[in-house]
């Protein structure tokens, strides 16, 4: 992609400079090492409760923190916080499955049972499962370097368990009536020894310190991936006995001799990602949804092992259809929170993906992409997801345009719920992020391309789809079906749109002149009153072919007129009344009206000047002019602004 001015790097490099000093001063983490009197005595009392914390209680608390210090209050500690913000950097276009994982948070965090079931993220490939829990992971590490995150753990422990389990049951009461808080956990085998052995019994002398989440060095952040569920064992999650220890200290029961390097020890007081989870064992499901709703798992010569940790999974579609169609599982099912995290269906957040792909791409490093080249794509691809609508006056387009929050007639922002209630499954199946990129990237890398225009995506993408063996030839027609009906319905309309406005430079002040005529045609009308004419200063009726002739440009029919107009006037009111303009950024149906009734009357000098076989210096001053303009103001480069005026100059003689 091509970088912006030097003079506009300098600015974003200074703000990514303060950036990185204010992450600086927010994660400056003292660290303290003591003991555990010394911990009672220096660190409970002011931070009692931030101690206390279960793993849900510290997930939830992270959210939180991202939110509040992500809101524009200067101390952090605005009202628009929102736990969803970890994410937003990341992850686009599913707000939905992403308010759904917060709630399961914030319900565990508030004690309910939800805190006892497994939290599985289910949904088709590269939806963003993995990166919602990398980014969940990552905002774990980054959190317990805050002061807000301070975590303490017994010095040494392979669970990194909480200094306040060395509390004696019958003392707990008496902490929670000193202190506000109670106390759930029990000391592990190895902590039991090390205080017998180490310093008898004296819990007031075992070491504490303050530690810092990290799944590089598995403290509190663990990562399960399962490899051949045939040969798969249960000590990697839960350990095994270390026979090369087992010499030393004599006794295969001794904690010491016992390796502690189970993926369940790592997780201990934080998070345990489950990759693909329903491809293991059923005794591993069991041994984590045991863990989930007890707190505890049971190996051989140890009572059972008390373990604080939220666990979060994630596996496919094909996968979990599988685990349905047994019958045994359904007692697991019952212990699981099932997160549904489809494809996003608005092509806006989907172009967004690509955005945020693209850039860390080496292969369009320096390719120059036309403006409309991802979001012509991400049409195609949101097509692919939809499944056709029954509803009489709909179609994909329409479904899809609504689906992005553009204004279509006939329905209401409120009925795109019902329209998403109604087939909840849409966005788990059809074409992933990952095939778009990836056949964008071929197009470039095998034409050796350093600019690529929103056709050439186009055609890549049909290359790909005829050349792939897993797709069969019904599948491949109708994929290919979606390509045209991108261009005929996007494409066309934004590439003609820029061209216009690019040949027009005076296009903005006339489009604005138009809508407030609109307006003022229109309050007349719906006031059944007269028009005083600016030119004649004598009175007239509203002109109805005038409206009629804007509203034809968006297909408004003669019996939505009325509700139409009413719409435009209350918005225009609403905008009156809080100071503001109403503009042609204010109404996305107007400004499409507008655009294209400009549009129309200038066809034939569109038309005139692209088409023009041997164009006089006039029209080439004109075709420059334009050309300039698209590269200057509309994000084009002379490779793509040349083939755009082509293709419109195309269009233009089709019709």
């Amino acid at each position: 992609m091509q970088s912006d001015s030097p003079k506009e790097n300098f600015s974003g490099g200074e703000n990514f400079v303060e950036a990185l000093s204010a992450y600086s001063r927010c994660h400056r983490a003292k660290h303290w090492s003591g003991t555990f009197g010394e911990f009672l005595r220096a660190i409970v009392p002011a931070q009692a409760r931030a101690i206390a914390r279960t793993s849900h209680e510290y997930l939830w608390d992270m959210l939180v923190w991202f939110g509040r210090n992500a809101s524009n209050s200067p101390d952090g500690n605005g009202e628009a916080a929102d736990p969803r913000e970890l994410f937003k950097h990341e992850l686009f276009g599913i707000d939905d499955a992403l308010g759904r994982v917060v709630d399961y948070f914030k319900a565990a965090a508030a004690g309910s049972d939800i805190g006892r079931r497994l939290l599985l993220l289910l949904g088709p490939p590269s939806g963003g499962k993995s990166t919602m829990a990398i980014l969940l992971k990552r905002g774990l590490e980054e959190y317990s370097h805050t002061d807000d995150g301070a975590i303490y753990a017994l010095q040494g422990s392979p669970m990194h368990e909480s200094p306040l389990n060395l509390v004696p049951a019958s003392l707990r009461a008496d902490f929670r009536d000193t202190y506000g808080v109670e106390i759930r956990g029990e000391l592990s085998p190895w902590a039991r020894d090390r205080l017998e052995r180490e310093f008898d019994g004296d819990f007031l002398r075992m070491p504490v310190d303050r530690i810092f989440l990290s799944e590089a060095s598995r403290i509190g952040v663990g990562t399960y991936a399962p490899h051949d569920p045939t040969t798969a064992d249960l000590a990697d999650l839960v350990g095994s006995v270390d026979l090369s220890k087992v010499a030393q200290y004599g006794d295969e029961g001794d904690p010491r001799a016992w390796s502690w390097s189970g993926a369940v020890y790592a997780a201990s007081r934080g998070v345990l990602e489950m990759i693909e989870i329903l491809k293991v064992k059923r005794e591993f499901l069991y041994l984590l949804l045991t863990l989930t709703q007890e707190q505890n798992v049971k190996v051989s010569r140890f009572p059972l092992i008390y373990l604080d940790e939220t666990i979060l999974a994630h596996t496919n579609l094909a996968e979990f259809h599988k685990f349905l169609q047994e019958k045994e599982n359904e007692a697991l099912l019952d212990r699981m929170v099932i997160v549904k995290v489809p494809y996003t269906l608005s092509y806006l957040e989907e172009s967004r993906i690509y955005g945020k792909l693209v850039s860390a791409a080496p292969a369009f490093r320096d390719v120059h992409l036309d403006p409309h080249a991802l979001r012509v794509a991400s049409v195609f691809a949101v097509l692919t997801r939809l499944l056709k609508p029954e509803r009489e006056g709909l179609d994909l387009t329409k479904k899809l345009r609504l689906y992005a929050g553009e204004s279509v007639e006939g329905f209401s922002d409120s009925e795109i719920v019902r329209l998403r209630a109604e087939v909840p499954e849409e966005g788990l199946t059809g074409v992933s992020p990952r095939f778009i990129v990836n056949s964008i990237s071929n197009a470039i890398t095998r034409n050796d391309k350093k600019s690529l225009t929103s056709m050439e995506v186009l055609l890549a993408l049909k290359d790909s789809i005829e050349t792939d063996a897993r797709m069969d030839t019904k599948s491949k027609k109708l994929w290919i079906d979606y390509l045209v009906l991108a261009r005929k319905d996007f494409y066309n309309r934004w590439v003609k749109e820029d061209v216009h406005r690019a040949l027009f430079a005076s296009f903005e002040d006339e489009a604005q002149e138009l809508l407030d005529k609109y307006l003022d045609e229109v309050e007349a009308s719906l006031d059944h009153r007269e028009v005083t004419d600016p030119i004649t200063g004598e009175s007239r009726a509203a002109d109805e072919r005038f409206l009629r002739s804007v509203e034809d440009q968006i297909k408004v029919s003669e019996s939505g007129k009325q509700t139409f107009r009413q719409e435009v006037v209350r918005k225009a009111m609403v905008a009156y009344k809080t100071g503001e303009k109403f503009t042609l950024n204010s109404h996305a149906r107007m400004r499409e009206a507008i655009e294209q009734y400009l549009f129309e009357e200038r066809r034939d000098v569109l038309r005139l000047v692209t088409s023009a076989a041997r164009p006089d210096d006039e029209a080439r001053k004109k075709i420059s002019a334009v050309q300039d303009r698209l590269t200057s103001e509309y994000g084009y480069d002379d490779h793509s602004a040349k083939e755009a005026l082509s293709y419109v100059t195309t269009l233009l003689a089709q019709e």
